[in-house]
């Protein structure tokens, strides 16, 4: 165990898997073959899905040695807020079936490292639920709605539940092109998962047909198909908020730049890990470019790819802020419930402060220093 400036790094005496490999392995015989795919896969031939993994290998981070690294500070400011580390847990929508406490374990988890959890639009359980169940920084995750009343009532609610900043996300205009849940005939949404915010939001409930399952579900893929989406909406929405806004799912410098013209506060380059549109740029390869783009006017922080402490500072030395999880405390919840997110971002917190003693670095600032080759 590390001798860390962390003082909730978890003690266990359970045996946990350490490798993502492992994680992945076993949640897929932990889940039901549908639940395990949906997550598991991306869009069409899943070839950007897998480029945000293999593309992280042809980085080579160049170590510099005799340097005092006996004293490891991971924390940073982000949207004015101090946090402990640079890592933040992701949005990730129908985490019920996966775990029945779903979403509220994640956020217990994550308290206990003081991690923000970004809660997603179709997440398990309302906004208020969430707000309650733990005490550490959280952000609302955004799906732009046809009736704008809805989009509107789920940011203020986010506001009067405490939530820190609004995340934007602007690349699911439609549902990408999964055919592994084509194949398996399964949609999360319309199996009636996800409804947590939607059924406890008054603006939506009144828009209903009616009061049928079969309306809900039909009321939220109407809404959240939204193709109509475009950088007028940004104004409209600072115009709601007084919340930091980032979008999430920047890939061009190009696209950077009208964010900033726009004033958002932020933003997250991502291509949803891969599971959007196939046959894109992975977002390690866009990151380098959007950060020269940016030129630290605004935080840029990182999606898609995240797998080991390794990854992380690695997207950090080329220029990310922070960098959010995904798929891996998906795995953990899955495979230990709370007990096993909170292990594995444990074990993660550790990993990524091994990866900066040997690297050389103290601090943040000093990682984003750290020379990178590319093969």
């Amino acid at each position: 165990m590390l001798n860390t400036s962390n003082d909730n790094i978890v003690q266990t005496t359970t045996k946990f898997p350490y490798r993502f490999e492992d994680l992945e392995r076993i949640a897929k015989h932990t889940l039901a073959e549908n639940v395990f795919s949906y997550i598991y896969s991306g869009a069409s031939a899943e070839n950007t899905l897998q480029k945000n993994n293999s593309t992280f290998h042809k980085y080579n981070m160049i170590p510099r040695l005799l340097r005092d690294v006996s004293k490891i500070d991971m924390s940073i400011n982000l949207f004015g807020k101090q946090l402990p580390t640079p890592l933040i847990l992701a949005p990730v929508g129908v985490l019920k079936m996966v775990n029945e406490m779903g979403d509220l374990a994640v956020v217990k988890a994550a308290e206990t490292f003081n991690l923000p959890f970004i809660q997603s639009t179709v997440s398990s359980f309302s906004i208020e639920e969430v707000s309650q169940a733990s005490s550490n920084p959280k952000w609302f995750q955004l799906y732009w709605s046809k009736n704008l009343d809805v989009t509107f009532n789920m940011v203020n609610r986010a506001e009067q539940a405490g939530y820190e900043a609004i995340v934007l996300t602007i690349d699911t205009v439609t549902l990408g092109w999964r055919e592994s849940d084509l194949h398996h005939g399964f949609s999360p949404l319309a199996n009636g998962y996800g409804q947590g915010i939607w059924e406890s939001d008054t603006a939506f409930l009144s828009s209903l047909r009616d009061g049928s399952q079969n309306a809900m579900i039909e009321g939220i893929i109407d809404n959240i198909n939204f193709p109509s989406l475009q950088w007028q909406h940004i104004v409209e929405l600072k115009k709601r908020t007084h919340l930091p806004i980032i979008l999430k799912g920047i890939l061009h410098p190009d696209d950077a730049l009208l964010a900033l013209q726009y004033g958002v506060d932020g933003i997250i380059v991502s291509n949803h890990g891969g599971r959007q549109l196939d046959g894109i740029i992975p977002s390690i390869n866009a990151l380098p470019a959007i950060v020269k783009a940016i030129d630290g006017k605004i935080p840029v922080l990182f999606d898609s790819g995240i797998r080991r402490g390794n990854d992380a500072l690695k997207a950090i030395a080329l220029g990310a802020d922070a960098v959010l999880i995904g798929r891996p405390f998906v795995y953990s919840l899955a495979i230990g419930g709370e007990e096993g997110v909170r292990q594995f971002l444990s074990n993660f917190i550790q990993d990524f402060q091994t990866n900066m003693i040997l690297t050389g670095v103290c601090s943040i600032k000093e990682a984003k220093e750290i020379h990178i080759v590319r093969e």
